[in-house]
């Protein structure tokens, strides 16, 4: 193990894994001696904890989604509306740093672009260890660039592709572009870290891009208007919401063969419990949340408020977190038999939510340029 200028590059069997110095000194020095699990104390589950607000972060912000690293930090993806994204402290809610989206797409091999090109933040996911975040662009703006694309489109639309930026959470800088297809929505990163998938609204595809090398290796077509992404803890396979259908996308990560399985009306965002045998989903045009046994198929709903957009679970995976876009409230289920335990009011169109593991709190993005920040205990 070798640290450098606060990175700590660790040695395992075939692979180098790169990750915040403070994490690994903080693994290492951890006591391993008999006992001292026992000691620790105990938290209590989740799903007992009552939402309550604790703050409200304004500024130059308007917030697309909120993603928490999982290392003490929160991000911001701020659309075109703002042109950045921001990161926060998620102990003490405090701002660390605004990272304009602004590039030269020339200084990283990409040709057509000369000058500054700027972005329009989205969704942001993290890689193992919470180093980098990888964030998409809802277009791009400036030379060699068309207009953006709309919310309705098919790949016959002629949208043009737009960018992932990879930045990184120690220089707090853009350090890497990867080419996506048209209008990119959500992203996530594999376990091991090893490869990033972008979602494309208009494209109606997704992008299963080599972390290492930042080029594309697979380009799935997934239907109309995919979304959410969730990929399960062992890497096997990923499910991705249509939102244009009524199905979930299944994607086997070995040999990217895919199956359907059908979930509701307009499923938007997804998440996996731990074990992998349940997804849950939000179903923007139903108004409701569903749990997905993926080895029966049976199917389990929730009504939560209309247009519910982004979700979210707690670390435990005793609670779910779920913002309806048009209700203005934020909704908190029991993840085993699906009762709704709290309805709270939130905002003017809550968009995007996070569960920040550290401080057990929840973090809820409006989009007319507000975060709450809730405790839940």
């Amino acid at each position: 193990m070798s640290v450098r200028r606060g990175i700590v590059r660790v040695a395992c069997v075939g692979a180098v894994l790169t990750v915040p110095a403070a994490l690994a000194v903080a693994a290492a020095t951890t006591p391993t001696t008999p006992g001292a699990a026992a000691s620790a104390p105990t938290q209590p589950a989740a799903v007992k904890g009552r939402l309550q607000l604790r703050s409200t972060i304004t500024g130059q912000i308007s917030p697309k989604s909120v993603a928490a690293s999982g290392s003490g930090l929160v991000t911001a993806q701020n659309m075109m509306y703002t042109h950045t994204i921001t990161v926060y402290d998620a102990r003490t809610m405090k701002l660390k740093a605004t990272i304009p989206d602004s590039v030269r797409l020339s200084q990283f091999g990409v040709k057509g672009h000369p000058g500054v090109s700027r972005g329009a933040p989205v969704e942001a996911a993290f890689s193992p260890g919470g180093l980098y975040a990888y964030v998409s662009n809802y277009a791009m703006y400036g030379s060699g660039f068309g207009p953006e694309g709309k919310d309705t489109c098919t790949p016959a639309s002629g949208t043009d592709r737009s960018f992932t930026y990879r930045v990184n959470l120690e220089s707090m800088k853009i350090d890497n572009v990867y080419q996506v297809g048209a209008v990119p929505k959500v992203v996530a990163v594999t376990p091991d870290g090893g490869r990033v998938l972008v979602t494309n609204w208009c494209s109606w595809d997704m992008n299963v891009i080599n972390a290492a090398t930042g080029k594309t290796v697979r380009t799935l077509p997934v239907g109309a208007y995919p979304r959410g992404i969730a990929v399960s803890k062992d890497g096997r396979f990923a499910l991705v919401a249509v939102m244009g259908s009524s199905h979930l996308l299944r994607v086997d990560l070995r040999n990217y063969r895919t199956r359907q399985i059908q979930v509701g009306s307009g499923p938007r965002a997804v998440v996996l419990s731990d074990d992998g045998n349940s997804a849950f989903v939000t179903l923007n045009a139903e108004g409701r949340v569903a749990k997905v046994n993926l080895r029966t198929g049976a199917v389990a709903r929730a009504t939560t408020g209309n247009a519910p957009r982004s979700l979210a679970r707690s670390t435990d995976g005793s609670a779910l977190y779920v913002v309806n876009y048009d209700s203005g409230t934020v909704s908190k289920l029991n993840t085993r038999n699906m009762r709704v335990l709290q309805t709270i009011k939130a905002c003017v169109h809550p968009i995007g939510i996070t569960y920040e593991p550290v401080t057990r709190r929840v973090w809820v993005a409006c989009y007319t340029g507000e975060i709450l920040v809730f405790d839940d205990k």
